[in-house]
C-alpha cells in the first residue's frame, strides 16, 4: 500500500478530513473507544464524507503505520481527486462534446473498478461516476489494475444516486441501465446522443432506485449456460457499441 495515502493517528486524521482530503477508509482497533476516538468519528461525520470504518487487529494497525504512534486509528486516503459531476459536465457541453459517462452502481471489486475505468478511458468516456456508499475504494490494486486509467480518467463520487440521475437527465443525457431483465439488446439502441450507462453490482445488479429512473433497460445476449457476463467484460461491450455508434456517425 502506498505510504503517501496512509495517515495515522487522532490528530493527523482529523487534520486531513478538515482541510478537505478524501478519506476512503478508517481502520480502529478492535475494542477500542475512548474521547480521542469518538472526536475522529465525529469529525468524519461533520465533513460529510462517507468512509467506510472497520475494526481490525491492532497488529494490522502496527503493520501500517511501521512502528509510529497511531493511537488506535489510521485513515486511508484516496489516491485520486474526485471530481464535482456538474463541473466536469458543464465543461464538456462547453467544449460542444457529447458527453458520455458510465455509473457504476456498487460495484464493490477493486479489480473490476479498475478494468472498467480502463475500458472507459481508452474509449473517451466524459466520466465515471460512483457512489460513496457501497463503493469499491480506489487503492493501489484499483489503479494497477485499470493501468493508471484511473489517474487519468475524471472521477465522480457522488451521495446520492437519484439526486445525480435527475441532474443528468435535467442535462439531455438519456439513462440506460445494463440489466439481465431488459427487453431490448443494447446493440438496437441509439448511443448517439448525450448517453448514460449504469452498470450495477456483480451480485445483485442495479438498484430498484436507479432502475426506476432510467430511460431504457439493455442487455447483452447470452448464448451459453452461464447466466451473466462478469462485469467489467459486459461494460466494455456496451461501452464500445457506443464508441462504434458514434464513429460511424
Amino acid at each position: 500500500m502506498a505510504r503517501e495515502n496512509i495517515i495515522y493517528g487522532v490528530h493527523p486524521i482529523i487534520e486531513a478530513l478538515k482541510s478537505g482530503k478524501t478519506i476512503e477508509k478508517i481502520l480502529l482497533q478492535t475494542n477500542i473507544s475512548n474521547d480521542a476516538i469518538r472526536s475522529v468519528k465525529e469529525e468524519l461525520r461533520t465533513s460529510g464524507q462517507y468512509a467506510k470504518i472497520q475494526y481490525v487487529p491492532i497488529e494490522k494497525l502496527n503493520s501500517l503505520a511501521r512502528g509510529g504512534n497511531h493511537q488506535g486509528v489510521v485513515a486511508i486516503a484516496s489516491l485520486v481527486e474526485y471530481k464535482e459531476l456538474e463541473e466536469v459536465v458543464e465543461q464538456s457541453m462547453e467544449k460542444g462534446e457529447n458527453p458520455f459517462i458510465v455509473m457504476l452502481d456498487h460495484v464493490t471489486d477493486v479489480r473490476n473498478l479498475g478494468a472498467i475505468a480502463r475500458t472507459c478511458e481508452c474509449a473517451g468516456v466524459t466520466c465515471l461516476i460512483v457512489p460513496e456508499e457501497g463503493s469499491a475504494g480506489i487503492n493501489e490494486d484499483a489503479v494497477k489494475t485499470s493501468a493508471g486509467a484511473l489517474l487519468r480518467l475524471p472521477i465522480c463520487k457522488i451521495k446520492n444516486v437519484k439526486t445525480a440521475l435527475n441532474y443528468l437527465k435535467q442535462c439531455g443525457l438519456k439513462i440506460f441501465a445494463a440489466s439481465e431483465k431488459a427487453n431490448y439488446v443494447y446493440s438496437d439502441q441509439n448511443f448517439t446522443e448525450p448517453s448514460l450507462i449504469i452498470m450495477g453490482a456483480e451480485d445483485k445488479g442495479i438498484s430498484k432506485e436507479a432502475l426506476k429512473m432510467s430511460d431504457e433497460l439493455i442487455k447483452i445476449p447470452i448464448i451459453g449456460n452461464i447466466e451473466s457476463l462478469n462485469v467489467s467484460v459486459a461494460a466494455g461491450v456496451i461501452i464500445y457499441e457506443v464508441v462504434r455508434q458514434r464513429n460511424i456517425k
